[in-house]
C-alpha cells in the first residue's frame, strides 16, 4: 500500500490551533476565572488585615519591607509582592502550565484535536505560549490590584525603603515592573516542570500538584543551610532576589545568578516535554 504523500488544499501546519484560538478557550474555563479572582482579592485580603490589626511595627528595634506596607500605595504594590512570591504566586504557573495538556488527555480530545491535524510541536508551542502569558498576566494582576488599592487607602508617595531612604513615584514603578519580570523569570522552572508532567501524565491534578509539590521541596531544601553553597544551585535560593531592586542602589547579581538558575532548568525541562510528546503515543 503506498503512503499518501500529499496534504489538503490550503493546509498550513502553521496555521493550525492558533494562539487566540487557545488564549479564548483558556480565558473561559472556570480556573482562569478563580485564579484571577483569588489574586485579585488578596489585596484587599491585606488592606482589611492592616485595618484590623493596626499600623504595622517594627519588632526587636528592625523594620522590615511588611512594616512599610501602609507608607504609600507603591509599598502596599511591593508588601503584595513579598508576601506572594514565594508560593502563592507559584499556583497560578503551576495550574495554567500543568493544566494545558493533562486537561485535553483526561477529556478524551487531545487525540482529536492531533488528528485535525495538529502537529505535535505546533500543538505544544501553542498550550505553551497561552499558559506562560497567562502566567504572566497573573504576576503582573497582582501587584496593578495592590497599588490601586493601596493608593486609594494609603495615598500616592515614594517607596519607602526599610533601611533607609526612598525611591521616587516614577523609579518605584519601574523598580516594580522589574521585581514582577524576575519574580516571572525565577518562576519558569516550576512552568518548564509543570508543562514536563502535563506531558507525562493523564491527570491534570497530577502535574499541577507534582510541580508545586517539588517545589515546596525546594524551598525546604533551601532552608537546610547544612547544604552550604549547594544551595546556590537550587531555584528557591534566589526567590526573593527580587527585593534588590528595590533598594537606593540595586545591586544585579543575586538576580543574574536566579535568573540563569532558572532559565537553565527550564530550557532542558521544556525540550524533555517536546521530545517525550513527540513520541508518545497519544491514546486518550
Amino acid at each position: 500500500m503506498s503512503m499518501l504523500t500529499e496534504v489538503a488544499s490550503g493546509y498550513r501546519a502553521g496555521r493550525t490551533l492558533p494562539l487566540r484560538v487557545e488564549l479564548v478557550r483558556q480565558l473561559k474555563r472556570r480556573r482562569t476565572l478563580v485564579m484571577g479572582a483569588v489574586l485579585a482579592l488578596l489585596p484587599f485580603v491585606l488592606l482589611i488585615a492592616f485595618a484590623v490589626g493596626g499600623e504595622p511595627g517594627g519588632r526587636n528595634n528592625q523594620v522590615t519591607l511588611m512594616d512599610t506596607a501602609t507608607a504609600s500605595g507603591a509599598n502596599f504594590a511591593a508588601v503584595n509582592l513579598f508576601v506572594s512570591a514565594g508560593f502563592l504566586l507559584v499556583i497560578p504557573v503551576a495550574l495554567f502550565c500543568g493544566d494545558t495538556v493533562a486537561s485535553e488527555a483526561s477529556w478524551s480530545s487531545l487525540r482529536y484535536l492531533l488528528a485535525a491535524p495538529v502537529p505535535r510541536a505546533r500543538l505544544l508551542w501553542s498550550k505553551l505560549g497561552v499558559a506562560l502569558g497567562l502566567s504572566l498576566a497573573a504576576m503582573v494582576l497582582l501587584p496593578v490590584v495592590a497599588l490601586a488599592v493601596g493608593t486609594a487607602a494609603y495615598g500616592w508617595g515614594p517607596l519607602e525603603i526599610p533601611t533607609g531612604g526612598a525611591l521616587d513615584t516614577g523609579t518605584a514603578a519601574q523598580r516594580l515592573l522589574v521585581a514582577v519580570a524576575y519574580i516571572f523569570v525565577s518562576q519558569l522552572v516550576t512552568a518548564g516542570l509543570a508543562f514536563w508532567l502535563s506531558t507525562k501524565t493523564d491527570a491534570p491534578l497530577g502535574a499541577v500538584g507534582g510541580a508545586v509539590g517539588l517545589t515546596i521541596v525546594g524551598n525546604v531544601l533551601d532552608a537546610v543551610t547544612a547544604l552550604g553553597h549547594w544551595r546556590d544551585f537550587l531555584p528557591a535560593h534566589w526567590q526573593f532576589a527580587w527585593a534588590d531592586a528595590v533598594q537606593p542602589h540595586p545591586e544585579w547579581s543575586g538576580m543574574t545568578q536566579g535568573a540563569a538558575i532558572s532559565v537553565s532548568y527550564a530550557l532542558v525541562l521544556f525540550a524533555l516535554a517536546f521530545r517525550g510528546f513527540a513520541r508518545k503515543d497519544v491514546v486518550s
